[in-house]
């Protein structure tokens, strides 16, 4: 069997089919009479992926360790995994809507590891070998290629894998990215019919010089960009948000964005959305009416927080203007999370035009914080100190 070549077209005068318009085949309109009931599966890391393809079937999508699919005139489903890799969340991206969708399919996708094993014949080299690749070990991810090589030996002749380049502008993928962030971020899927409602932002790709994800490109988010960082529950009266100290820091912050946004009329707001400070200034922003960015250091913060907090925290997230993740690597560790939360800072610091410090003017670490700020926009710092 040629994997590289596209099956024989399988008319179908019932069903809408994808002409020449589709971006990034390799074979342009060999697929013109394949019904259009797409779906896009693709990598997404730390961010959206928009590939510049339109139609109206099936597109998938993954977000770190979150995934979702829909079609605009019928079901849609998410879902997420506390702890896997990106390929994993590919292979199980193919291997859910090959079982989901029944008849021919193209899957379009921007993830060359999925795309080129059926293209390129990698899967026909395993089966030979064991199950074994070039280097003679075990192939990676067993567990989900056999079952997807098994279906597409089952419908030789229904499915088509398509490689197209990702961060393009179509608003079906949009949608689709929204899903799967918010799998991503809550750790849970849903699932209907119809267009998926109440969705929160995007996950934005930033991209630095070398093509890779880089958290020292936040100066990439357009607009003012006033930074908010400062102590965490402890020096702010404790974990509950309603105590005294906490209110009264929230009023301050708000206090200070309004003023700024009279001056900035495009101020957005930038906030890790951590406990103590970071949490009290994207609810502050809220409160001002300003954009907020929420900025995470890696994947799922709030895995191990309490019930309460999280729900506190998968809100602000919901209602962020867009979520930036630096890292997509979870830390293992104290010390690795306490590092992540360190670039991630390194990188607000570099990218902002002002800044609220939630500091006592004590605690050493802020205090370095509050250094680099300064050098970096000595006439827009404000700091504040908790009552």
């Amino acid at each position: 069997m040629n994997t590289g070549s596209p099956p024989d077209p399988l008319p179908d005068p019932n069903r809408a089919s994808v002409g020449r318009e589709h971006v990034g085949s390799p074979y342009p309109g060999a697929f013109s009479t394949l019904p259009s009931q797409h779906y896009r599966q693709l990598d997404s890391q730390i961010g959206t992926r928009h590939p510049r393809h339109h139609d109206s079937g099936q597109h998938f999508a993954t977000v770190g360790s979150g995934l979702a699919w829909l079609h605009p005139t019928g079901q849609f489903a998410s879902g997420a995994d506390p702890s896997t890799t990106n390929q994993r969340m590919e292979l199980t991206a193919v291997l859910e809507a090959l079982r989901a969708l029944p008849g021919p399919l193209q899957v379009v996708s921007d993830s060359e590891y999925v795309v080129k094993c059926f293209n390129d014949g990698w899967f026909e080299k395993w089966e030979v070998n064991g199950w074994r690749n070039s280097k003679k070990k075990d192939v990676e991810n067993q567990d989900l290629w056999r079952p997807v090589v098994q279906l597409f030996h089952q419908r030789p002749r229904e499915l088509a894998f398509t490689w197209v380049k990702g961060h393009g502008d179509d608003p079906m993928n949009d949608l689709v990215d929204r899903l799967a962030t918010e799998a991503a971020h809550s750790q849970s899927g849903r699932s209907g019919t119809g267009e998926p409602g109440e969705l929160g932002p995007a996950d934005v790709p930033l991209r630095g010089r070398h093509g890779g994800t880089s958290g020292s490109r936040l100066e990439q988010v357009p607009g003012w960009r006033l930074v908010v960082l400062g102590h965490r529950p402890p020096e702010l009266g404790g974990y509950d948000p309603e105590n005294p100290v906490a209110k009264k820091v929230r009023a301050k912050l708000a206090q200070v964005i309004v003023g700024s946004h009279t001056v900035q009329p495009d101020l957005v707001v930038l906030t890790g959305i951590g406990l103590g400070a970071e949490m009290l200034g994207a609810e502050a922003a809220e409160l001002a009416g300003v954009p907020y960015v929420a900025v995470l250091a890696y994947p799922n913060p709030d895995a191990l927080w309490p019930p309460r907090t999280r729900t506190r925290y998968r809100r602000l997230v919901s209602k962020a203007h867009a979520t930036l993740t630096v890292s997509s690597k979870h830390p293992r560790t104290k010390q690795e999370a306490g590092k992540a939360a360190g670039t991630r800072n390194s990188a607000l610091v570099a990218a902002a035009h002002g800044a609220l410090v939630v500091w006592d003017g004590v605690d050493r670490e802020l205090g370095s914080v509050v250094t680099a700020l300064e050098r970096r926009a000595p006439d827009d710092i404000w700091l504040i100190a908790p009552p």
